[in-house]
């Protein structure tokens, strides 16, 4: 019998079957990627946090030539080598500083106004309304431009890059290099503006070129690539959450309820949506650096893993019911923001940036419902996310 292909399905709204059956079966299940490469796809939380927490598994490498691929790389491979080898303290505390809630003192009010001024405009133009290009998206964009630093106005042409930034293909494709350097190009000439810039993660670059410090010496490139790549992963995380978040809440309106009855609430329902969200459609690729055990499996030394984040999240050995949207759940080790070495170091800033959003819309929109039968909801097909094209919504 031969291996079965990943990813699974690619629609959003319904965990796929084979998460649950390879969980009870094969937690860790040889599987064979878009590109034909065999992986081990596992999905068990135990085993998932296992392959998380242990540098023997390495995202880095994951770039390197001849090794075992998820897809093709979009993003040429000298990149993400120097990702994984920035040795720059001053650069490394520039994005953690740009990345906390606490660094933007005005941040929340910032966000609520953004949240209101979007529904403001759904509603003077009616139902319905298209909640992806109309709130989730400009919401997150904006975001993203403020703690950079760039111009607002410029969040579309940077969304429309991540497009083809974040598509997943058996084999590189023509647009995926010139895309990456028309972007980079944008953000270096944004670096050397004329004033430089002074706000955001910009402003902390122009700052730390400034050093005497040698060893915090880095090139415009390299700033140029952080600050595209964060505005990349972070934009559409962000906004992908925030439609699973409310196709959730619209299917199932006696949660928005109780939202408006209990607003205290909003924190532990966020990471419940987190919990339950599909949004992380390919599962988070390692190689091995070493021979691993791995449940019943021994890994070799130069092998993919996959880390099925929604089989983990939904897995009964931790999360009882765990079918069941539950806002009463206080214990939820979720892994929707990785774990270990790699634990996402936005995940203060993106539970703001959602339960701000989250909020706005139950309280503004109380009879919030989707336009059409969610089954005809159109997912993206070949995308690093689960992502709706669109999301008609009425209220």
């Amino acid at each position: 019998m031969s291996d079965p292909t990943f990813p699974l399905s690619r629609r959003g709204d319904v965990l796929p079957e084979e998460a649950n059956r390879l969980r009870e079966e094969r937690p860790v299940a040889r599987v064979r990627t878009m590109t034909g490469d065999p992986a081990w796809l596992v999905s068990s939380y135990a085993l998932a946090k296992q392959v998380l927490e242990d540098e023997r598994f390495s995202l880095k490498d994951t770039a390197n030539p001849g090794v075992p691929r998820q897809y093709a790389l979009t993003i040429p491979p000298e990149v993400v080598d120097s990702m994984g080898n920035i040795n720059s303290a001053g650069l490394r505390n520039a994005v953690m500083k740009t990345l906390s809630p606490r660094a933007d003192k005005e941040l929340d009010g910032w966000l609520q106004a953004q949240a209101h001024r979007l529904i403001d405009t759904l509603v003077e133009h009616g139902a319905p309304a298209e909640l992806r290009d109309g709130f989730a998206e400009p919401y997150s964009a904006a975001l993203h431009c403020r703690l950079l630093g760039i111009p607002a106005d410029d969040w579309r042409r940077l969304m429309a890059g991540v497009d083809v930034a974040f598509l997943t293909s058996p084999v590189p494709f023509v647009g995926a290099a010139p895309n990456w350097y028309k972007d980079l190009g944008y953000m270096v000439a944004r670096l050397n503006a004329d004033p430089e810039p002074e706000e955001g993660l910009l402003g902390r670059f122009a700052e730390l070129r400034r050093s005497p410090d040698v060893s915090d010496r880095v090139g415009d490139e390299l700033l140029a690539t952080v600050a595209l790549s964060l505005f990349g992963a972070g934009a559409v995380s962000t906004s992908s959450f925030l439609l699973h978040a409310v196709i959730h809440l619209v299917q199932q309106p006696e949660l928005a309820d109780r939202l408006r009855r209990e607003p205290a609430l909003i924190g532990r329902a966020v990471d419940e949506l987190l919990r339950v969200n599909l949004s992380i459609g390919d599962a988070l690729p390692r190689i091995a650096l070493a021979d691993v055990r791995l449940g019943d499996v021994e890994v070799r030394e130069g092998e993919l893993v996959l880390v099925l984040v929604e089989g983990a999240n939904h897995d009964p050995a931790v999360f009882p019911e765990p079918e069941r949207i539950d806002f009463d759940r206080t214990d939820n080790p979720h892994l929707a923001f990785g774990a270990g070495h790699h634990f996402c170091p936005a995940s203060a800033l993106g539970r703001t940036h959602a339960e701000i959003a989250i909020t706005a819309l139950v309280e503004r929109l109380p009879g919030l419902r989707l336009a059409l039968p969610v089954e005809q909801l159109a997912w993206r097909p070949g995308f690093i996310k689960r992502l709706p094209e669109r999301l008609p919504v009425v209220w």
